[in-house]
């Protein structure tokens, strides 16, 4: 298809998408009040994650901190433990970073450009273009998957999915067909269609108000776009995590390096082939004895951890401790060791 059949095609898209929006669209929270700093929180929650999980994380979240001032000022283990479950924690740090900065520049006023909201820490060419569109209603259209894929199958575009020169072009030409004074719903509607209607899998063309529309539709050939790249192997390693008890309670400290820097972790260790005791010993841990080991996998985008978790109670440690209940409470733990404190817990449990 020539970008000028493309074009034509674009501009048939508004009248019956937003119909069927207006019909079918899901009753979200983040729906309710579209301000910049709820649209924006909500985008960052929904990058990697489904909708179903971001709803309860959501209403927290902002019941928590529901101003950018509030977030600006958040103490971080406090920012963390409300993110926690979530994963990508750079995408919560950089909303701080983003916050501070509207606060400081902007007097805790989102600016409304498109060019001006890409300065941001942690926003780019998509959430600055729902934030605008949804919060601001400017013609500035947010391609992410699911619009890519809903395009790929209307015009049969065989472009893989990672090309950003294809996507900044689908940026342009989408956002010359927004109807004035329905931005935000047009927005909306593209990212739901995708979400309920064009998905991955099980596309239901018969539901769809674009069938009509689609060349992936008439030709049957919808499981072949859009096209994904191809997948590099995971690199593997394998891990010890120790779950050091001492009278104190429990050995907590942060990540210096590697996957998940600057994250609370219970110490754990890449092997290279050492031993437990090894490991214990370099960081000054003698006197110990197991009680329990279990092991995990947790894959990441790009590696995947076998991790062997470790349960030792020990005479002392070089680390800070807490009780299992504050570690609960107050102590943000991404899910690869969450799975180890579920091993704490159990274990309570059946005391």
């Amino acid at each position: 298809m020539t970008n000028l059949e493309e074009r034509n095609l674009f501009e048939r898209i508004p009248a019956p998408l937003l119909s069927w929006y207006e019909a079918n669209k899901r009753d979200l929270p983040w729906r309710k009040n579209p301000t910049p700093y709820e649209v924006w929180v909500s985008e960052i929650m929904l990058q990697q994650t489904r909708v179903e999980a971001v709803r309860e994380y959501y209403t927290r979240f902002i019941a928590a901190l529901p101003s950018v001032e509030a977030l600006a000022a958040c103490e971080e283990e406090k920012l963390l433990k409300l993110w926690e479950g979530l994963g990508y924690y750079s995408r919560v740090r950089n909303m701080q970073k983003a916050a501070k900065t509207i606060v400081i520049e902007y007097g805790g006023k989102f600016p409304e450009e498109i060019e001006t909201l890409k300065t941001l820490a942690g926003i780019g060419s998509y959430t600055a273009g729902a934030i605008a569109s949804i919060a601001f209603g400017k013609a500035t259209a947010a391609v992410d998957g699911n619009v890519f894929r809903v395009i790929a199958r209307l015009t049969e575009n065989s472009t893989v999915i990672s090309d950003l020169k294809y996507r900044k072009y689908l940026e342009t030409e989408l956002s010359k067909i927004y109807p004035k004074g329905r931005e935000s719903q047009f927005t909306q509607s593209l990212f739901e269609l995708g979400a309920l209607v064009c998905k991955p899998l099980s596309p239901a063309c018969e539901r769809c108000p674009l069938a009509k529309l689609c060349k992936a539709n008439e030709n049957g050939s919808q499981r072949l776009f859009p096209v994904l790249p191809v997948k590099k192997a995971k690199r593997e390693q394998d891990v010890f995590v120790f779950l050091i008890e001492t009278k104190e309670g429990f050995c907590i400290r942060r990540r210096e390096s590697g996957v998940l820097k600057g994250m609370n972790e219970f110490p754990s260790h890449v092997s290279y082939g050492e031993s437990e005791k090894e490991v214990l010993n370099g960081w000054g841990v003698y006197a110990f004895t197991e009680k329990k080991r279990q092991k995990f996998t947790h894959i990441f985008t790009h590696i995947k951890w076998n991790i062997t978790c470790v349960w030792v109670e020990a005479d002392g440690a070089p680390f800070d401790t807490y009780h299992l209940e504050e570690i609960e409470a107050d102590i943000s733990l991404p899910t690869a060791f969450k799975q180890c404190l579920k091993m704490i817990e159990k274990d309570k449990i059946g005391e």
